[in-house]
């Protein structure tokens, strides 16, 4: 048993015991990044499929993409990764990506352009949750073909109308825009899945790291690639663990057991400020926590009923006390720093207006169950609002299951209110819009699951046609203002409750530097760290 596997063992052993059992570990390997974090939320690491957060940061360190961030000058915004140089037609509609020359893949295949063409068809396809992302530039399996074409070391996209290419090549930098080894994909694939059962728990991708294992709600390993384009990492590996308690994790840092813990809850976010050895590192992240009532409801339906529950959270009352410092009141779908963001917080607890607004609906005390993740702030805050909301008459029983059950029966329509947070799959204010705000098909059939307004059956009255109009607005200081003019009908019309957006700290062991958390525009970056 090697020197890490022991410190596994050990660690997993002192778990089963309690946290104060825990024998004391040696520090991590000089060339081996440890981080705590909770990843039950994973369903799958096939680029194709994948739209949550711990899948998000796997996918980015594995995949290369055609334009993608520098952990290092995330300001900068998208730059060339496999593809160096790219033109635009004069009609706006087609985009020529030269490849990058002599990038292999993790399998020692050559990054093709062909490649490319097979990702991107393949993700319009399989017809994923994610797929969205890239058929809503009119994508289809009818026309990829003819769309999606490769001339030599060259791939061009041909979009159904002019968008602005910046919101293009944007979209290209999300999970799905990942680059997939077709040759070794298609060598796996069964009864027409183009892969997808394999890619579930394998890599087939040409990034910084290769994936070594992943052991759903226990941990991920990822192998550095001593052949990345642009340079091997010093991690060698990287263990990211599942760890599901903050006090856990907070213990594990400061013993030298990890090097990174990413679910710190404030009061051990104090303690480890005052510890030795360990910092907080902080970023503010694009990551929202909401709720979302289901339009199928009779009672939730009802305007009013929608506009009550807004003023039955206690949204200072969880900044300020559980939550203080991990999460700033924020009531729009549009993180702060994206283009069209607003400040307005028009929602305050207020038990006076909300009875008011359910009297007006004809509403006398309702039972409705909340589901939420079993993670310590969501619970919180699922509490928090079980006490408000029964303080008007209505009585909240709370599902608490994992990330992948509970956000299976959202996705399946079935809670009455969903706890959750979401985070924008590219940095252009179109992917929360066209999320929260878009749902051209409302009904069962469409299966638009990647689409938060479809989620909650929710038919947006005229702000999917609104949305539409921003995605194709040409002049920036316009599409803002049109972006604008949307939250604010949005909060007033709106099944959904923003309530907070996301600072993430995050403590760490002194001697690591050049980790990035992606900021609000993508995932975490580990090839730039050193220690």
């Amino acid at each position: 048993m090697n020197a890490f596997n022991r410190l596994l063992g050990s660690a997993a052993l002192g778990l089963a015991l309690g946290v104060t059992a825990m024998p004391a570990l040696a520090a991590t390997p000089d060339n081996m990044l440890v981080i705590a974090n909770r990843i039950d939320d994973i369903t799958t690491l096939d680029p194709a499929q994948s739209f949550e957060f711990a899948g998000a940061d796997v996918i980015r360190n594995i995949y290369g993409k055609l334009v993608n961030f520098d952990p290092a000058d995330l300001d900068a915004g998208f730059q060339p990764d496999l593809a160096e140089s790219w033109t635009v037609s004069e009609d706006g509609r087609t985009i020529t990506f030269t490849m990058r020359e002599g990038v292999k893949f993790h399998s020692g295949n050559p990054v093709r352009a062909e490649d490319v063409a097979f990702s991107l068809k393949r993700a319009v396809l399989l017809n994923k949750t994610p797929s969205f992302i890239i058929t809503q530039f009119g994508f289809t399996p009818e026309n990829v073909d003819e769309t999606i074409v490769v001339d030599g070391n060259t791939v061009s996209i041909t979009t159904d109308k002019r968008y602005a290419t910046s919101f293009v090549l944007n979209c290209l930098t999300a999970t799905i825009g990942a680059i997939v080894d077709e040759k070794l994909v298609m060598e796996h694939e069964v009864d027409g899945d183009m892969g997808n059962a394999w890619l579930a728990t394998n890599s087939a991708g040409s990034g910084p790291y290769s994936l070594a294992s992943w052991k759903p709600k226990e941990s991920v390993t990822l192998t550095a690639n001593e052949d990345y384009y642009d340079g091997a990492p010093a991690m060698k590996r990287v263990i990211v663990r599942h760890v599901q308690e903050s006090a856990t994790q907070r213990l594990m840092l400061e013993r030298g057991d990890i090097d990174v813990a990413r679910d710190l809850n404030p009061s051990d976010v104090e303690g480890v400020r005052a510890a030795e050895g360990v910092e907080i590192l902080e970023e503010m992240r694009g990551r929202l926590m909401y709720i979302s009532a289901n339009q199928k409801h009779p009672d939730l339906s009802k305007p009013q009923v929608r506009q009550a529950l807004k003023y039955l959270i206690d949204y200072d009352g969880m900044e300020n006390s559980f939550l203080k410092g991990a999460y700033v009141k924020h009531q729009n779908f549009l993180p702060k720093t994206y283009l069209g963001a607003v400040d307005e917080n028009p929602f305050s607890l207020d038990l006076d207006k909300a009875k008011a607004l359910l009297e007006e609906a004809g509403v006398d005390g309702m039972e409705l169950t909340i589901g939420v993740r079993e993670a310590q702030e969501r619970l919180e805050i699922a509490q928090s609002l079980q006490n408000t909301f029964g303080q008007a008459g209505i009585k909240v029983n709370l599902e608490v299951g994992t990330g992948k059950q509970i956000l299976g029966k959202y996705r399946a329509r079935e809670l009455d209110i969903y706890l959750g947070a979401w985070g924008p799959d590219y940095p252009d204010p179109q992917t929360n819009a066209g999320t929260f705000a878009y749902n051209p098909d409302n009904s069962d059939e469409a299966n638009a699951t990647g689409l938060l307004a479809w989620r909650n059956s929710w038919d947006t009255g005229g702000l999917t046609e609104k949305t539409a109009a921003a995605v194709v607005e040409g002049d920036t200081e316009t599409r803002a203002k049109l972006y604008q003019e949307i939250q604010a009908e949005f909060r007033e019309t709106s099944p959904f409750a923003i309530m907070f957006q996301k600072v993430e700290q995050v403590g760490i062991a002194e001697n690591v530097e050049g980790l990035n958390l992606g900021g609000a525009i993508t995932a975490a970056a580990y090839w730039d760290v050193t220690k």
